[in-house]
């Protein structure tokens, strides 16, 4: 596992709250990350929605540098499954 999916595992884990869906989090060349109703984890599992960003992009969010939704907006974060969840994942993380 990466550090860069380490780092992020711990920050997700500080910043959200449990989800009773599970979303996944896609760091190409890094690795994966599930957030699910047993807490964030790296993993690469089914889930109802996958965010992928690049490792910069992820860090940035993570540190409040970008806001989720834009970095939707602009192409830098993209989405694929349940965006009710998506735009609940932005707003724990924003």
């Amino acid at each position: 596992m990466s550090d860069v999916i380490n780092a992020a595992v711990e920050a997700l884990s500080a910043k959200l709250p449990t989800f009773d869906a599970p979303a996944k989090f896609v760091i190409p060349g890094e690795g994966t990350i599930i957030v699910d109703q047993s807490g964030v984890r790296a993993a690469d599992e089914e889930a109802d929605v996958t965010l992928t960003a690049s490792a910069e992009v992820f860090q940035a969010i993570l540190q409040g540098e970008m806001n989720p939704t834009m970095a939707f907006m602009t192409g830098k974060l993209s989405v694929d499954g349940n965006m009710g969840l998506a735009m609940q994942l932005g707003a724990a993380l924003g």
